[in-house]
């Protein structure tokens, strides 16, 4: 099981980090998922090439979720080394710390949207949504507006729906500075232009570090519970059908 790495965490001096609670009962269902599809490719010969798929993306959502956890981790190890937020107070450590801070946050929130891609790709795959009908190349949320708006499989598509409300104003925000740093410039440099606009070319303070934090934490609760719910109904979907 993923999950007892340094990675990250070594920078900090730390112990590697377990997996606990909900984290933890996701991580389990992802691999009793992977289990499961391994075990029908072995047993139905002619679809092995499907269920070995479903497993070898399974394992890629379990390193993706790996991945975003520490990345979030260590953006808010970072913004908390900073004492300041006027540009001319920071010291030269709390410099490093916030270009340190701006890339692990950066890696976070784009490392968002490009997993519940995938978990849009391979539900849209198992579950036979044919959401490709309505646009080429979908995104997770047109996969789960394809679900609500078609009755499919209501009992996954209510609380995915559900999850995603519930984090609607952080996701929205957290897109838009991906969006941002994806098509026009770098995300952090927005601000930047905001205030030179307004302050004859000089920036004086830095973002509100504290609330882009808060979005993180969003973030990873819309995330992490929607892969725990979509791999529990992944697991109860291939018991159904073998």
């Amino acid at each position: 099981m993923l999950g007892g790495e340094p990675l990250l965490r070594v920078l900090f001096g730390e112990w590697p980090r377990e997996w606990t609670g909900r984290s933890l009962e996701t991580v389990r269902s992802i691999e009793a998922f992977a289990r499961r599809c391994a075990a029908l490719a072995d047993r139905q010969p002619e679809q092995a090439k499907k269920y070995r798929t479903f497993a070898i993306w399974a394992e890629g959502l379990l390193r993706s979720m790996d991945e975003l956890e520490q990345s979030c981790y260590a953006a808010k190890k970072y913004a908390q080394q900073i004492g300041h937020f006027r540009i001319d107070d920071l010291t030269a450590e709390e410099r490093t710390s916030y270009e340190r801070h701006v890339y692990f946050d950066k890696n976070a929130y784009i490392r968002f949207f490009a997993l519940l891609d995938k978990l849009g790709t391979l539900l849209n795959q198992l579950l036979g949504l044919r959401t490709e009908r309505i646009k080429a190349h979908y995104s997770y949320f047109t996969m789960l507006r394809n679900m609500r708006q078609n009755g499919l499989h209501s009992e996954l598509a209510k609380p995915l729906n559900e999850i995603k409300e519930r984090h609607q104003s952080a996701m929205s925000r957290l897109r838009s500075r991906r969006n941002i740093e994806i098509h026009q410039m770098n995300a952090e440099l927005k601000d930047d232009l905001s205030q030179s606009l307004a302050n004859n070319g000089a920036r004086r303070t830095l973002e509100n570090l504290g609330s882009n934090m808060e979005d993180l934490d969003q973030g990873w609760a819309m995330v992490q519970g929607s892969l725990h719910i979509a791999f529990r109904y992944g697991c109860a979907y291939l018991r159904r059908i073998e």
